[in-house]
């Protein structure tokens, strides 16, 4: 048998090296990709019991005082308006309306 000089054995250290820290590195990826996968599965699981919990109580009309039930709507483009309502009215349900021109109804 003849002897190994300095440069071999110098690559079979390295060469025994790499392959170890390629595979921790190989098994860390997989560690983290196991536990995003875990995090990105509960997250979703709360989302949709979140969602269900809120849709079924809002179907029970459970506190619905507490839900500001403001609607929109679309006016005639002939005649322009503003509508105030204002806490400081008599009743939560008062409004004021206030035309183009100036005038006032309502609850002003």
């Amino acid at each position: 048998m003849g002897r190994m000089n300095s440069e071999q054995e110098w690559e079979t250290i390295r060469g025994d090296r790499g392959l170890r820290l390629g595979n921790a590195g190989i098994g860390m990826l997989r560690i983290t990709l196991l536990f995003g996968s875990i995090a990105v599965a509960l997250s979703l699981m709360v989302a949709s019991m979140a969602d269900n919990r809120l849709h079924s109580q809002v179907a029970r009309g459970y506190d619905m005082r507490n839900i500001d039930m403001t609607t929109t709507g679309s006016i005639s483009s002939t005649e322009r308006y503003t509508i105030r309502r204002s806490v400081l009215q008599n009743s939560p349900k008062s409004v004021c309306i206030i035309r183009e021109n100036g005038s006032k109804s309502g609850d002003c």
